[in-house]
């Protein structure tokens, strides 16, 4: 009978010491740990350079110090011929990616592309009503693009290695999201300048000002 006693006693003890214990901690919206992991791995970069002039808009481009392996392109950049324009007026590409030059007007348009800084030139092909053409850009850089049949269309292309090319909005903001953690350069091409600044991607968002 003792022993009988003794172990109801215990079991009582047991509930209540459950009952008096204070409730686990409960973390709401806790992320995964995969997703933990990519936000101490990568990052955000905002910031702001010059604001966009008459002289064209401000290309902002930021490149890793080191050798760093990109993923392919998901989508193929397009520059389009319509109405005696080329469209769009300025296109960001990947250097090493492709890139498809169309013609959706009604008339024969040729494409002449030729590097700013070198001069030389990188095709010259006519492009017929309805016809494409795919070239890839093998050398960084701004390129001019003409059309010699219509002396009057103009355009521009800036190809990259880095996937990481944006253009700043009319306050000269601009925003790269999913950045790797490293030692990186941000570039401002603006009114004809060229403006660098070194920076740190440690995660979260990282501001910078380049003026």
């Amino acid at each position: 009978m003792k022993r009988l006693v003794l172990i109801a006693v215990c079991l009582a003890a047991s509930a209540c010491s459950k009952a008096d214990a204070p409730p686990s901690p409960v973390v709401a919206n806790a992320p995964p740990a995969a997703a933990a992991n990519r936000s101490a791995t990568s990052g955000r970069v905002s910031g702001k350079g010059p604001v966009p002039g008459s002289a064209g808009a401000v290309v902002v481009v930021l490149e890793p110090k080191g050798v760093r392996t990109f993923a392919a392109q998901s989508e193929k950049p397009v520059m389009d011929q319509a109405g005696l324009t080329f469209g769009p007026e300025l296109l960001l590409v990947r250097t090493g990616q492709p890139v498809e030059f169309r013609n959706s007007d009604d008339t024969l348009h040729n494409v002449r592309v030729s590097h700013e800084e070198t001069r030389t030139s990188a095709f010259n092909v006519a492009i017929p009503t309805g016809e494409s053409y795919t070239y890839t850009f093998e050398r960084d850089g701004f390129y001019r693009v003409g059309c010699d049949i219509h002396p009057a269309m103009a355009a521009s292309i800036f190809a990259a290695t880095t996937p990481y090319t944006t253009l700043a909005d009319s306050e000269g903001r601009f925003t790269f999201e999913d950045v790797p953690a490293g030692s990186w350069i941000v570039t401002v091409y603006a009114g004809g300048k060229r403006l660098h600044k070194d920076v740190e991607i440690t995660g979260g968002v990282t501001y910078v000002t380049i003026e």
